[in-house]
């Protein structure tokens, strides 16, 4: 028991020490002290913080303090690297990352096993004497969190590191499914469990978190910032939606949405719902119950992202409007920037600025150095089109629910459009479009085409890559292949 609870309370402290760490004020972290092992779980205050920690290392700049969702932008036709910097994605844009790349992917693999090995280690601890302290209701919403989390981290690893599960129904290798929390050395060989066997996991840990988080907090910061009921049935629906299981996108984001009409709020738990202005959900104070989940951050020291991994810093550009280095612009040639269905009206587009005739950028993220624009993980529009393109491809025709879901997202920002496609492939075709308008910059685009194998399009100099080509999935990284003998490479 020492040993174990040693080792957790050392994998905490180190998370603080080496990890950016979640918005201290609304998450009230680890206090800067040493803890003994013999009292890691004695009070509800050190539980408390275990679970601060576990946050902390998630909204990691590796992971989803901006890389997670940075990586899943660039490597579609969206953006146009201008730098060439391999430090901050050249290779991922370019799609020849390697698994001798010291940044995405050797990085996002450590920080979401990172995150996955500090929720295996809190889920024993737990076990072993946190329940007693803190009292089975609590706990259970502790423990909500901590699987929420982990079952997030192996999301974002299949749509990375594994085959889409619709190559082979999830016959394919996946990611080591580690569930038990690795405290000595020695525990790294574990082969690679099967695509379809990760995402039963996944389901598994999402289906506890629904049951056991709460229906919401007692502040709008902690609903956007916490995982409570609505936050784990959101995850699920895209969760479904990469299985291609579109009755259970279905099932589980009616549980949210509960309205076949406008204006589709939630009806139960945090009142999710469309912002009027979409410019509100990403300007201070980040709270509006549009976002389900995100990463707060502050200009404190160790409170935000860090050196090149901030969002600002990759899509915008100083001098103003921008206010970062511009690492990648938009691809105003044949990306969805160049859409002409995106009309100069919709609101969307002033988070699009022209610096220069050759540039155009993204300034969804607006603020400067030290670059503290909260992450968002996931947004209840996606929801809403996550329903609406399981209706629009379960129902011949075109559904009329998956339409007025579709407009509802549009006309927020567009009011003078009216989407009005004929055939049910077009209302899907204008449901994807719209996922990309909606959620430029927020890292949705590359897990689309993996979820659907779609070929990679072409971008200035990079031809297209299809499914069958090498390069279409990242490499396992070298780490892991070195640390791990029974690890086989894509």
């Amino acid at each position: 028991m020492r040993k174990q609870l040693r080792y957790i309370i050392s994998f905490c402290l180190s998370l603080m020490m080496m990890i950016t760490s979640c918005k201290r004020e609304l998450l009230s972290p680890v206090p800067q002290t040493f803890t003994t092992d013999l009292v890691a779980f004695d009070t509800r205050v050190r539980v408390a913080n275990q679970v601060n920690a576990l946050y902390q290392a998630f909204k990691s700049g590796t992971f989803y303090g901006g890389r997670a969702q940075i990586a899943g932008d660039i490597r579609g036709e969206d953006f146009i690297n201008q730098t060439t910097n391999g430090v901050t994605g050249y290779d991922v844009w370019f799609l020849n990352a390697t698994g001798t790349s010291q940044n995405f992917v050797k990085n996002l693999w450590a920080q979401a096993y990172q995150v996955i090995n500090g929720c295996n280690l809190f889920i024993e601890g737990m076990a072993d004497k946190g329940t007693s302290v803190v009292g089975t209701s609590l706990s259970n919403n502790y423990l909500g969190e901590a699987r929420f989390l982990r079952a997030a981290s192996y999301l974002k690893l299949l749509e990375h590191y594994a085959r889409p599960y619709a190559d082979g129904n999830g016959s394919k290798p996946g990611v080591p499914l580690r569930l038990t929390g690795i405290k000595v050395q020695g525990l790294s060989p574990l082969a690679r469990s099967t695509v379809a066997e990760v995402y039963t996991q996944i389901i598994a840990d999402l289906d506890f978190a629904e049951a056991n988080l709460p229906l919401n907090y007692t502040t709008a910061t902690l609903n956007t910032t916490r995982a409570h009921r609505n936050t784990a049935i959101a995850l699920k629906t895209r969760v479904y939606l990469a299985m291609q299981n579109y009755a259970k996108v279905i099932t589980e984001a009616n549980k949210i949405v509960g309205q076949n009409v406008a204006p589709f709020s939630a009806t139960s738990g945090v009142a999710h719902a469309l912002q009027s202005n979409i410019v509100n959900v990403f300007r201070t104070p980040y709270t509006t119950t549009e976002s389900i989940l995100s990463m707060p951050m502050t200009s404190t020291a160790g409170d935000n992202p860090g050196t090149q991994n901030q969002l600002a810093f990759y899509y915008s550009r100083t001098p103003a409007p921008g206010v970062g280095n511009g690492e990648f612009s938009l691809n105003s040639v044949s990306g969805i920037a160049a859409n002409t269905g995106w009309t100069a009206t919709d609101a969307r587009r002033g988070f699009n600025a022209t610096v220069s005739t050759r540039l155009y950028l993204n300034t969804k993220y607006s603020v400067a150095s030290p670059f503290t624009d909260w992450a968002p993980v996931i947004r209840y529009p996606e929801v809403l089109l996550n329903l609406a393109e399981a209706l629009a491809r379960t129902n011949v025709g075109v559904d009329i629910k998956a339409l007025a879901l579709l407009n509802a997202v549009r006309q927020r920002s567009d009011a003078t459009t009216i989407l009005a496609p004929l055939t049910q492939a077009d209302l899907i075709t204008a449901i994807l479009t719209e996922r990309r308008i909606e959620f430029l910059g927020e890292g949705l685009r590359n897990f689309d085409l993996m979820r659907l194998m779609q070929t990679i399009p072409a971008k200035s100099t990079v031809p297209a890559k299809t499914p069958a080509e090498q390069g279409y999935i990242w490499p396992i990284s070298a780490d892991e292949m070195s640390l791990n003998p029974l690890m086989t490479d894509n």
